[in-house]
């Protein structure tokens, strides 16, 4: 079965495995996949993540029973793509979230690329 939006599959997933309180799901891989878990990984929001031939293994974290992650959003989709400058990368939940952008740079998480001073497509937001 083909799926129109990747990351809208890969975050509904998360959202979906966090909310059974599973310890690990697997979803289809690709590079832009793992460079999101790789940055998830990196602020503290899944515990691991590994990549086999098709497979994007992530493993959850929990703290006292409860998901790191409260929330997750799609803001740019396929239908209506959202692109922002180094200057209004928005902060999300007044700080306490993080923002993923897609950049001449690479997948960048919104704080590293305001400091590379570089803008580009706003894929998602965690909290």
């Amino acid at each position: 079965m083909s799926v129109t939006d990747p990351i809208s599959d890969m975050l509904a997933r998360i959202r979906n495995a966090h909310h059974a309180l599973h310890a690990e799901l697997a979803i289809p891989a690709s590079k832009l996949k793992a460079s999101i878990a790789a940055i998830l990984k990196d602020e503290g929001y899944i515990e691991d993540f590994a990549v086999n031939e098709s497979t994007l293994s992530i493993n959850l974290k929990y703290a006292g029973g409860k998901p790191l992650i409260s929330g997750l959003k799609r803001v740019s989709k396929p239908g209506r793509r959202v692109y922002v400058g180094s200057g209004s990368i928005p902060k999300v939940q007044n700080g306490l979230g993080i923002s993923i952008l897609s950049t001449s740079r690479g997948i960048l998480e919104g704080g590293k690329a305001q400091e590379l001073h570089v803008g580009g497509e706003l894929l998602c937001e965690i909290w």
